[in-house]
């Protein structure tokens, strides 16, 4: 992989990188889709890796679609897949790991203790491997996306991350590689995320500006399901994901519940429409 990106810098491709763990679905798709747009070489790179996993979490279970991946991936237009083996990325021995301190322990790092040093560790490693110009991830991981654009500005590495717009199901249902484990019922019950963030997008739009309120709004909601046990629903500025009182300035509303026994995430981004102004602007 290393003599194949050297080969593309050398004749000055622009080089763009989809990261993924398989099980690719639509969403995925939308990351090629924009990095053939930009770049004349899009990589993509499959690898389920182990280090972003906790000890009582989903690893040997993740779904993993090899073949049918593959297939996926050549239809979209990739030009090369880059699928090492948990040995070749984590040699014996393996001791250096990448953190990037304080935004890795909020929210989502609070309730995966392990998982964000997992997440840098290996994207920090795709990076030296590949040097892309351009690395595309999705908005439903909106920690993930800002602790790697940290990490990025922190170490001056080349790569410019692209964040692109969440993927939906026609009801609303985030897409998620853990969404083949819901039941039918489940199923049903799982859109009352997009249910309460829409909510949310709703008192945004009447002039709700409090975030306690809105915070108690996204419980209500999520409560009334039978089958959901929430795990955080917060509202953070969107550099350092630290909670806000009132929704000024470039926000996050974040969710996280188990459906069942399936964690799923999702979110709404919050921007002014010009600096200093009331007027939002709500991405879903």
């Amino acid at each position: 992989m290393k003599q194949i990106a050297r080969q593309a810098r050398t004749e000055s491709r622009v080089i763009g990188l989809v990261p993924t763990m398989g099980a690719l679905h639509t969403g995925h798709a939308s990351l090629i889709e924009r990095a053939r747009k930009d770049c004349s070489t899009v990589i993509a790179s499959i690898f389920v890796n182990p280090a972003q996993f906790g000890p009582n979490e989903d690893f040997t279970k993740y779904p993993r679609t090899f073949e049918s991946d593959k297939e996926k991936l050549e239809a979209a237009g990739v030009d090369y897949l880059f699928a090492p083996e948990a040995a070749e990325v984590y040699p014996k021995n393996f001791s250096t790991y990448a953190s990037v301190e304080g935004l890795s322990e909020r929210l989502e790092g609070k309730s995966r203790p392990g998982h964000f040093r997992g997440v840098a560790t290996v994207v920090l490693k795709l990076f030296e491997i590949i040097q892309p110009n351009y690395a595309y991830f999705g908005r439903k991981d909106a920690q993930q996306v800002r602790i790697i654009s940290k990490m990025v500005q922190d170490l001056n590495l080349d790569a410019e991350i692209v964040t692109c717009p969440i993927v939906r199901e026609a009801d609303g249902l985030a897409l998620s590689s853990r969404n083949v484990y819901l039941n039918a019922q489940e199923r049903t019950a799982a859109i009352v995320l997009h249910r309460a963030l829409s909510a949310a997008k709703s008192e945004l739009a009447a002039g709700v500006r409090n975030a306690l309120e809105l915070q108690r709004l996204l419980e209500r909601v999520l409560f009334a399901e039978k089958l959901v046990r929430v795990d955080y629903a917060e509202i953070v500025e969107a550099e350092a994901f630290e909670p806000v009182t009132w929704v000024s300035k470039a926000c996050y509303i974040l969710l996280a519940a188990y459906v069942g026994k399936t964690r799923l995430i999702d979110n709404l981004y919050v921007e002014p429409r010009e600096p200093g102004s009331d007027d939002l602007t709500v991405q879903l």
